[in-house]
């Protein structure tokens, strides 16, 4: 590819990498995994990249992870992600850092609570802030499925976040 598209390229990554790993993460709920599924769509989006419209990068790197995380599902049956695991790079990190990591994890536990559609429809309805019709078109799903889907998804969280309250 030519120098431009390779500085082209290269600013899509420097500006979306963050928000790219952390759709990831929230998609598959395993970092390791999340990180070689950002590295395939990435890889993926640089070969195709003559094919992205510009200013759609982020969404077509998006569907890109969300495609190989079907695949993946459709390859094997959903293993629940093992959460409890803490990142191997915590020791080189500033306290300023942890700012909200307690929030993020207890979010990618309850995630981790749902199936693999219901957490793709909740990431991109909410993480990636796409509307209803948006998440079924880059799903393939019918509307009613999308927002029936999301709706069950929704209250087996609140469900889940409910103090459990025991009776004297």
């Amino acid at each position: 590819m030519s120098t431009t598209t390779d500085a082209e390229f290269t600013e899509f990554v420097d500006a979306d990498h963050s928000y790219l790993s952390r759709a990831a993460y929230l998609m598959v709920g395993d970092r390791s995994v999340a990180e070689d599924l950002l590295q395939e769509a990435l890889v993926r989006t640089y070969r195709n990249w003559r094919r992205v419209q510009p200013g759609m990068a982020r969404a077509y790197c998006r569907r890109t992870m969300l495609n190989l995380t079907t695949d993946r599902w459709r390859r094997k049956r959903f293993e629940a992600p093992n959460l409890t695991d803490p990142d191997a790079h915590t020791a080189s990190r500033s306290a300023a850092d942890y700012a909200g990591v307690e929030d993020r994890d207890d979010i990618a536990r309850q995630l981790a609570l749902l199936n693999p559609r219901e957490r793709a429809i909740v990431v991109m309805r909410f993480y990636s802030d796409l509307s209803e019709a948006d998440v079924a078109a880059e799903l393939g799903l019918p509307l009613g499925t999308v927002k029936s889907t999301c709706h069950r998804a929704l209250q087996r969280l609140r469900s889940a976040a409910e103090p459990t309250t025991t009776g004297a």
